[in-house]
């Protein structure tokens, strides 16, 4: 009898929990798939013929048992599983990057993943210690952007900085001199966030060009996401005005 447990950060494999997300990771990363679980309130129909032919296609394992949603999924709506191996992400020094500092919330980094892929910028930098990019709260919190986003975990951002320290660097900053309104990336840039909670350390305003974002005095802040989708859209805007878009 098959005995199932709640992802471990140690696992080897992870988890898409739910249809849309079992579909995108099966449409980016097929090779990476070992089964896919299905729920008895899964209904018959064109969704799940549509799922039972890319399964055996691929030649992957369709397992029909209630269990692991017990154990996996707390959604009651919550009917197919997606179970892969982790793999290794590469990222491209010609292609722009968002850098994540510490960040420690899965849903705020699935929600970066989902905004970059919607702004052209699919590749991640992620600088320990750091949320588990492969917990299934980061996988449903992207809604599957994550299998289109390359992500790198790095020590310290000196390491970073030693693999692609050739390029515009633009880390945000509450005290940073410089508007977000004011920057035109002219070349492959990277855009640095820190911690939801202690932002990015003052050695950062060395780094590059250090960003605000400017707002009313109302608020303290903007949220992690919300402050990393405003500036992937002012970085990329010129871009989409002339019709172009990284790939």
């Amino acid at each position: 009898m098959a005995v199932y447990k709640r992802y471990r950060k140690e696992d080897p494999v992870s988890y898409s929990l739910g249809i849309t997300l079992t579909f995108e990771l099966l449409r980016y990363k097929t090779e990476y798939v070992s089964r896919i679980f299905i729920h008895s309130a899964m209904k018959q129909g064109d969704t799940l013929d549509r799922l039972a032919a890319l399964c055996r296609n691929a030649g992957i394992e369709m397992v029909y048992s209630d269990k692991i949603f017990h154990v996996l999924s707390q959604k009651e709506n919550c009917y197919v599983i997606g179970e892969f191996r982790k793999y290794t992400g590469k990222l491209q020094e010609e292609l722009p990057h968002i850098v994540l500092v510490n960040p420690s919330n899965a849903g705020n980094m699935g929600t970066i993943m989902r905004s970059g892929l919607g702004f052209g910028i699919r590749q991640m930098a992620v600088i320990r210690p750091a949320v588990d990019a492969f917990d299934p709260k980061v996988v449903r919190a992207s809604m599957g952007a994550i299998f289109s986003t390359d992500f790198v975990y790095f020590d310290t951002f000196a390491e970073y900085q030693k693999c692609f320290g050739k390029r515009e660097m633009y880390p945000f900053m509450l005290n940073a001199q410089t508007s977000l309104h004011d920057i035109r990336p002219k070349g492959v840039f990277s855009l640095i966030f820190g911690n939801e909670a202690a932002g990015l350390p003052a050695e950062f305003s060395d780094v590059g060009t250090s960003v605000i974002i400017p707002h009313t005095h109302q608020i303290d802040s903007l949220n992690l996401p919300i402050a990393a989708s405003i500036a992937m859209y002012e970085a990329t805007k010129l871009q989409f005005s002339q019709g172009e878009k990284h790939s």
